[in-house]
């Protein structure tokens, strides 16, 4: 399965001037983790970077590190329209994910691609698209700030920035997962504090 990477937002809401996929989170910009747990991750295939005129500095970082397979141009005019643009380089299905991601690791982009294989072996032909949700109450207990939510049979979830895009005329399915990898979208100064933290927990428990 290819991967695509969304690198091209302006990130306004987390006030630096260091363009969003740079950022910092435990002294490694998040896109190149978020990159290296694609590549680590059994099932993706390939690794798509989809960059826009707003980071040209990560558009040279890619580059120079050759952290993706491939860093495609979109038009930078809102996530929407550059995920089309990002798709039309890609076969579906794809595996969507944000780069403001940093606790994301192979192992929790194994079980989305697990769950997704599941998921199309029970469908009618065609390729479902799966979005990726977890517990809106995860969120607030990790102390993230949430910005979306959605209440499906009275659960309150909220969304990852993990989907799965199959084809246009597949069915559309929900993964709830309670992962902390996954719960944490780094959009403002309070959550890079949330991800240092539970980085910084992670490799403790690792040395221990």
């Amino acid at each position: 399965m290819d991967a695509v990477v969304m690198c091209g937002g302006r990130g306004t809401r987390l006030a630096t001037a260091t363009e969003k996929p740079l950022v910092a989170v435990g002294d490694r910009p998040m896109v190149d983790r978020v990159v290296e747990a694609l590549v680590a991750a059994a099932g993706v295939d390939r690794v798509v970077a989809a960059v826009s005129p707003h980071t040209p500095a990560t558009r040279a970082h890619l580059r120079e590190r050759e952290a993706a397979s491939t860093v495609v141009e979109t038009a930078g005019e809102g996530y929407v329209a550059d995920l089309d643009d990002a798709l039309a380089a890609v076969s579906r299905p794809a595996l969507t994910v944000a780069a403001d991601l940093p606790l994301l690791d192979g192992e929790a982009v194994e079980t989305v691609v697990t769950a997704y294989e599941r998921v199309a072996s029970e469908a009618d032909g065609t390729a479902p698209s799966l979005s990726v949700c977890v517990p809106a109450d995860r969120v607030r207990a990790l102390g993230a700030t949430l910005d979306t939510t959605f209440a499906p049979d009275g659960r309150s979830l909220a969304p990852t920035g993990v989907n799965v895009v199959g084809e246009p005329d597949g069915s559309d399915r929900r993964l709830v997962r309670a992962d902390d990898r996954l719960a944490v979208n780094v959009n403002r100064s309070r959550d890079r504090r949330v991800a240092a933290r539970l980085l910084a927990e992670r490799q403790r428990g690792a040395e221990t």
